[in-house]
C-alpha cells in the first residue's frame, strides 16, 4: 500500500490578541453561565478583520510551505481539501477561491463542510484515501475559521458566555505520497443519532438567512450543554484508545496529543482518560481561544517550530464535532518534515 505522509503544516492568526475583557467587560456581560466548564474564559484570541476572508487567511497560511517547498510544488497539488468554519457566501465554498489565489489546478477539489472541529482528521483520512486509490500525489488540506470575529462580536452576542470563548485563524497540511512522516492509521466515526443537536438560535424565530432584527448566536440550553459534556468527554478518548489498538500501542505511548480544544475541562478529562501528563497533550487554548476545527493545524504548527515535536514522536491528532456527531483520530510518526 503506497504510503501517505503528513510532510508539512502552517498556520496564520489574523491581527493582534484580543483580551479576555473585550468581552469580559462589556456592558450587561453575563455572569449566569460565566462558571460553567464550557465558558471559562481564555486570556486572548485574535479577530479576522471585517473584510478578511476564508479564502484569505488560506493564502496567507500556505506562505510557509511555499517558502519551504517552492512556489510550483505547491502550486502542483493534485487534491485541495477545504473546511471553513463560517462560509463567507452562501451557497459557494471557498475552495475554488483559494485554488485561484493560489494557482492551482487540482484534479480533486473538495469543500468538506461537516466534520467541525475535528475536519482537519476527516480531510487527511479523505486525502490519504484518494493518494492510496488514484494518480494523485500531493494534497493540500486547509481550515479556516473566522466566525469569533464576525458571529461573536456582535453587540448582542457578544455579552454572552459563550462569545468570549472562540478565536480565528487558519491551519494548512500538505500531505505526500512519500515515507517522510507517515500516517500510520485513522479512525473516525459519523454519530448520526446526534446529528441535530448543534443548533443557532434567533430571538425572533426567523430562519437564519431571513431578514430580521435579532443577532445569530449558538443555541446553549443547560440541558444541551450537559449533553455535549458527556458526550465529548467520553468520545474522544474512545476514538482515540481505538486509533491506539489499531496500530498497536498503549495510550501511554503516544508521545503528542493534540485535539480540538473546546475549552480547559475537556483537554484536562480527554488526557487524564487516556493517563497522559499535561506537558503531553499539547493545546493553544490560553492564547487562542476555541479555534474549532483550525485548532489542530495551528496548534500541531506552534509545536512543531517551538521543538516540543521531535523527530520519531509518536504524534496523535484528535476530537469531536458539534454536540457529537463526529469523531475522529489520527496517528503519525512525525520526522521533522516541518524543517524541510
Amino acid at each position: 500500500m503506497t504510503t501517505v505522509s503528513l510532510t508539512d503544516v502552517a498556520s496564520y492568526l489574523p491581527g493582534e490578541p484580543v483580551p479576555a475583557e473585550f468581552y469580559t467587560e462589556y456592558p450587561g456581560a453575563e455572569d449566569k453561565l460565566r462558571n460553567h466548564p464550557m465558558f471559562k474564559v481564555p486570556s486572548s484570541r485574535h479577530h479576522v478583520a471585517p473584510d478578511e476572508t476564508n479564502a484569505d487567511m488560506v493564502e496567507r497560511a500556505v506562505q510557509p510551505l511555499i517558502e519551504r517547498h517552492g512556489r510550483e510544488e505547491i502550486r502542483g497539488v493534485d487534491v485541495l481539501l477545504v473546511h471553513s468554519q463560517l462560509p463567507d457566501l452562501p451557497f459557494v465554498g471557498a475552495g475554488t477561491e483559494v485554488a485561484r489565489r493560489l494557482g492551482l489546478n487540482p484534479e480533486w477539489l473538495v469543500d468538506v463542510a461537516n466534520a467541525g472541529c475535528a475536519s482537519f482528521v476527516y480531510m487527511l483520512k479523505l486525502a490519504r484515501q484518494i493518494l492510496t486509490t488514484t494518480d494523485a500525489k500531493t494534497a493540500l488540506i486547509c481550515n479556516a475559521q473566522s466566525a469569533a470575529g464576525q458571529c461573536f462580536t456582535q453587540s448582542e452576542v457578544r455579552g454572552l458566555a459563550q462569545a468570549a470563548i472562540p478565536g480565528d485563524g487558519c491551519g494548512v497540511g500538505y500531505v505526500t505520497t512519500s515515507a517522510g512522516t507517515p500516517v500510520l492509521d485513522v479512525e473516525t466515526r459519523h454519530i448520526g443519532e446526534y446529528a441535530g443537536d448543534m443548533t443557532v438560535a434567533v430571538d425572533d424565530g426567523r430562519k437564519y438567512w431571513e431578514p430580521g432584527k435579532s443577532q445569530l448566536r449558538i443555541g446553549f440550553t443547560d440541558s444541551s450543554l450537559a449533553k455535549v459534556l458527556a458526550r465529548g468527554n467520553r468520545l474522544v478518548p474512545e476514538v482515540v484508545t481505538d486509533l491506539c489498538r489499531r496500530i498497536g500501542v498503549a495510550t501511554t505511548d503516544i508521545d503528542v496529543l493534540i485535539t480540538n480544544q473546546p475549552n480547559r475541562t475537556f483537554l484536562r478529562n480527554w488526557r487524564e482518560a487516556l493517563q497522559l501528563p499535561a506537558e503531553r497533550h499539547l493545546n493553544t487554548f490560553e492564547q487562542y481561544g476555541n479555534l474549532f476545527g483550525a485548532a489542530i493545524p495551528i496548534t500541531l504548527d506552534r509545536a512543531i517550530r517551538s521543538r516540543q515535536v521531535e523527530d520519531g514522536d509518536l504524534v496523535v491528532l484528535g476530537g469531536f464535532a458539534h454536540a457529537g456527531d463526529f469523531a475522529g483520530a489520527v496517528a503519525v510518526r512525525w520526522q521533522g518534515g516541518g524543517d524541510a
